[in-house]
């Protein structure tokens, strides 16, 4: 279970958070027809307002005045431009909500009974769970890695891919990463004693399976103290399992004491069938020897996975780009191979070997791999579903399936509780978007063919050592980038539609600025390859829709087209003449069925209010990751990959960010007098309106405290000194300087300590094993004083001669 020792304090709740603890249910609920006919009617209406726009003022506009001046020419094109294309995300909202409402009504939910018997007959395709983990506390790393391993698969290892520096020198992270390390081990001694008694079960149910093609009803009795077995052991831990926020309790609820009461259910199913047999007076039941044996098979299968943790960080020949992507890349592009341990004087290299028994470490290769975030949940049966839908004939070319994660309920602050709604309408979208073949991997979770990632395999030479690139890691939404490289290979991506995953959403201003200034930030530089991926698709002769194309765009470029457009109407003070009731008519719609929806999903319909003004405020956090990809198509340098941080205590902001949402309502204030005063009644009522929000959205989702809090420790940051911090800088000054060659920053790596205590330090120049390595000249080899080589708690130089040897290296630094 979740480690109780990390000691993470629980949030305390605030006033107006979430009291529903009850997720959203698993299958969709199916729409009426009444729901899919406003829907359809929505649609007709925004473009029909829209086209009256258009035409009944725009037009008529120049049809009566005609050009004016060039002031009021500008102004009704721009006004006209702004319009339209804040017009067509609203349609193509409800293009994908209408695409999810039909795509509910004709799901048909596959019956447990043939997931088992797909599985029972010799699908039991081998799948890898990859979780990154960057600075995650240990008990959020553990509810996920639980509930991957309590998937009920057949052939299922998961991996936990820790990206923190291996060797920290603050006795504090590196407690919490030893604990992290431990995570995968804890589970795997608990998982082992239940593993084993069904193991034994299953095999002595395999010989009984084949001596009759009914069970017995002492078959089923046996098989009905398994299942109680089972229902006891996931009921003691979930007692055992701490319970400090609504995550936990998630959790707790629905994977632990939830499969515990399947397994009830089923032991409860069984003995009805022993009843029957009984009262017949037969020693066989009407249960097939094949159900039994599945059924027995399930158990090994749910408690039975091979965990493990990897950290690419401790060889020096994979990457050590700091982003999720290349964190995944690494470990894919060891898989099916066998490696040897080389110590050098770089560091550790990976070199691949032709006999696994002579390996020091086996990557096995995998038909399927499940990428998962840290701070995600699935449920029991996500990995069978997924995988069955994959390996249907009709299926042959999805390379990524997923369930678009939603909301975890009961959220303790306000923020969370709306940005968990936003997230849960994101979710219906997202199953709209499949239903027109515009589907984008989200990234918290994702089934994918390990086939499909080889096709996007590129391959590059990096300072002597081969780097593979599966998932891009050109922009830091990763995930949009590779759904386009996997359309020009041929291959499509399917939502799953049912709620199969749950991810956490930031619980504070600070955390959610980071989230949502990544999200912002590489759909405009991802949109020229679309291009070219529509000109290749159609070049290959398959048909490109117009209703796929606009969804794509829309994803990748709406927030920068709203968020300019949005900061147009809220600082340009438009002629009177250009506004019209036909515009807000044209929105009604979207927002109309906008609550229609948040009700449908457990919220109240007012809410739709409180996403504007929550909008408002995050309109500053867009602009800015739209302004970072700019930067990057204009400097060609890749954007700093910002994790979104995932800690119980609040996160502060940046000045920027709390000062912007208070100028968004001072200069809404200013617009209402100055038209007020102009008697340009459409405009100050838009600037009252939008002031109102925004001031609502700061006080309730940022907090007037906590902006003072934030803006008062930016402006005191240069009073405070840090010795451990500013060497740090020092230290990080000096590796960038020798980082001109990869193999540079391999050389930070050199003598790591195998023991895990500490960093090693860098050689000194005369290390002969150094200048055979490195060469001479060529600006690779680390250069250090000797008052830099002594390293945490006064370590003696390292040296890269491996554990046990002897030499007179080590004499030299002894003396």
């Amino acid at each position: 279970m979740p480690d109780p020792s990390a000691g993470a304090p629980t949030r305390r709740r605030q006033w107006g958070a979430e009291r529903r603890t009850r997720p959203l249910d698993t299958l969709h609920a199916r729409p009426s027809d009444r729901k899919l006919v406003s829907g359809r009617v929505a649609i007709i209406l925004t473009i029909a307002f829209w086209l009256a726009y258009v035409v009944y003022t725009v037009i008529r506009q120049f049809l009566d005045y005609g050009t004016e001046s060039f002031r009021f020419t500008t102004e009704a094109l721009s006004y006209l431009v702004v319009v339209t294309f804040l017009t067509f995300s609203a349609l193509m909202h409800l293009v994908a909500r209408q695409g999810a409402m039909e795509r509910f009504a004709s799901h048909v939910r596959v019956p447990r009974a043939e997931l088992d018997r797909h599985f029972a007959s010799g699908h039991d395709a081998p799948m890898t769970v990859l979780v990154p983990s960057y600075a995650e506390e240990p008990d959020v790393v553990a509810t996920t890695l639980w509930s991957a391993a309590l998937q009920e698969y057949p052939s299922l290892r998961i991996v936990l891919l820790v990206d923190d520096a291996p060797f920290p020198t603050d006795p504090e992270t590196l407690d919490r990463l030893e604990r992290t390390r431990a995570v995968a081990s804890r589970i795997q001694e608990q998982l082992e004693a239940p593993s084993r008694r069904f193991h034994e079960a299953l095999f002595s149910a395999e010989v009984e399976a084949d001596a009759a093609p009914f069970a017995s009803t002492q078959a089923l009795r046996t098989l009905v103290e398994h299942h109680r077995w089972a229902d006891a052991w996931l009921r003691r831990q979930a007692r055992e399992h701490d319970v400090a926020d609504h995550v936990d309790r998630f959790f707790h609820d629905q994977v632990l004491v939830g499969l515990a009461d399947e397994f009830g259910l089923t032991a409860q199913a069984l003995e009805s069938a022993i009843a029957d047999a009984v009262v017949l007076g037969q020693d066989f039941s009407e249960v097939t020897s094949a159900r039994a044996l599945e059924l027995q098979r399930r158990l090994a299968w749910t408690f039975t996975a091979e965990l493990m943790t990897f950290e690419r960080k401790r060889y020096v020949n994979l990457s050590d780009e700091a982003n999720k992507a290349m964190n995944l890349n690494a470990y894919i592009g060891l898989m099916g191979g066998a490696y040897a341990f080389d110590e050098t004087a770089s560091g550790t290299v990976l070199r691949t070997v032709d006999d696994p028994d002579a390996a020091d470490l086996v990557v096995p290769a995998s038909d399927y791999v499940l990428t998962l975030d840290a701070d995600s949940v699935l449920l029991r049966d996500y990995c069978l579903r997924l995988v069955y839908f994959l390996e249907q004939p009709e299926n042959a070319r999805v390379a990524v399936t997923q369930t678009p994660y939603s909301s975890f309920r009961g959220a303790a602050t306000r923020i969370e509780r709306l940005a968990g709604a936003t997230t849960d309408i994101q979710h219906i979208l997202h199953q709209g978007m499949s239903h027109h073949d515009a589907t984008f991997w989200v990234g918290a979770n994702a089934v994918i063919r390990t086939r499909a990632l080889q096709d996007i395999e590129e391959v590059e030479t990096v300072g002597g050592f081969e780097v593979k690139r599966y998932v891009q890691d050109r922009t830091v939404i990763e995930d949009t980038e590779s759904s386009v490289d996997l359309g020009m290979h041929g291959w499509t991506l399917v939502n799953y539609p049912e709620r199969l995953s749950y991810s956490a959403t930031p619980p504070d201003f600070g955390s959610l600025v980071v989230q949502r200034r990544r999200w912002a930030n590489g759909g405009l530089l991802i949109l020229p390859k679309y291009i070219r991926q529509v000109r290749e698709r159609r070049a290959r002769g398959e048909r490109v829709g117009i209703v796929e194309m606009s969804l794509r765009v829309n994803y990748m470029a709406s927030i920068a087209w709203a968020s300019f457009g949005l900061i147009f109407l809220l600082a340009y003070p438009y002629d009177s003449r250009l506004l019209s009731p036909m515009v807000l008519l044209a929105a009604l719609p979207y927002f109309w069925l906008l609550s229609s929806d948040l009700k449908y999903c457990g919220y109240k319909r007012t809410d739709v209010f409180r996403i504007y003004g929550f909008n408002l405020i995050l309109m500053p956090v867009n602009v800015a990751g739209v302004l970072k990809s700019i930067q990057q198509a204009l400097t060609a340098k890749k954007i700093p990959f910002a994790r979104t941080p995932k800690v119980r205590d609040r996160t502060a902001s940046p000045a920027l960010y709390v000062l912007a949402p208070y100028a968004i309502v001072a200069f809404s204030v200013f617009t209402f007098v100055r038209d007020y005063g102009a008697q340009n009644w459409g405009n100050a009522v838009f600037a009252a309106f939008n002031a109102l929000l925004a001031t609502y959205a700061i006080v309730a989702y940022i907090g007037v405290w906590n902006s003072v809090v934030d803006i008062w420790l930016w402006a005191t940051r240069w009073m405070y000194y840090d010795p451990a911090a500013r060497a740090a800088r020092r230290a990080a000054r000096r590796a960038a300087r020798r980082a001109d060659h990869p193999a540079a920053r391999g050389g930070r790596r050199h003598g790591r300590r195998r023991d895990g205590v500490g960093p090693a330090p860098e050689p000194v120049l005369e290390d002969w094993h150094a200048v055979l390595y490195f060469g001479h000249g060529g600006g690779n080899m680390p250069v250090r004083h000797d008052a830099d080589v002594v390293g945490a708690a006064g370590a003696r130089p390292a040296t890269s001669t491996p554990a046990g040897a002897t030499g007179p290296r080590q004499e030299r630094s002894a003396a």
